[in-house]
């Protein structure tokens, strides 16, 4: 890195809302840290996770579109794969991910199928994402809480508000890997 200090996004599951970790120092702090500037913000790995706590001056600023019934957030699990090419193709899963884009594609419609086999979407989503998803999300069967518009990588969010309540996505691509979304409110 240029003399950036390596900074990500994680999620911190016990309070819902994402936070900065430095993998250099192991700090975690809830504030966006001085160092970053907030363009810097959506390059960040991990910035699918970024949410409205971070960016008070945009909360409703882009309220186009949505099924939020005029609240314009909604809330959705999600199966992440990574491979070699996600922006960080590493996961609590596995250190180094080597698997091809095609291969986590792969890996995503046999998923894809047995959920669209089963009686219980959503519980099945769960029990896939904990054991299979790349993300930390996984400890939550991939529920990632509700979240706003500019708050996700543009594809996901995009995906995400045109789903309906109840709704599997169909494979999306992002920087951070590919996904299956459900959407759940």
């Amino acid at each position: 890195m240029s003399g950036a200090e390596p900074w990500e996004i994680r999620f911190s599951n016990s309070r819902k809302r994402p936070y900065f970790y430095n993998s250099a120092t192991q700090e975690s702090r809830w504030e966006v840290p001085d160092t970053l500037a907030n363009s810097d913000l959506s390059s960040l790995p991990g910035a699918e996770f970024l949410s409205y706590a971070q960016q008070p001056a945009q909360a409703g600023s882009s309220s186009a579109g949505g099924n939020g019934g005029g609240n314009n957030k909604v809330r959705a699990s999600h199966l992440l794969v990574k491979h070699s090419g996600s922006r960080r193709p590493s996961s609590w899963r596995d250190d180094n991910i080597t698997r091809t884009k095609e291969d986590a594609i792969d890996r995503l419609k046999a998923f894809e199928q047995q959920l669209k086999d089963s009686p219980d979407l959503a519980a099945t989503f769960a029990e896939i994402a904990s054991k299979e998803s790349d993300c930390s999300s996984a400890r939550d069967g991939g529920d990632l809480g509700y979240f706003g518009r500019n708050q996700m990588q543009k594809p996901f969010e995009e995906a995400s508000f045109a789903l309906e309540v109840g709704q599997l996505s169909d494979i999306v691509s992002t920087d951070s890997g590919v996904h299956l979304i459900l959407r759940t409110a």
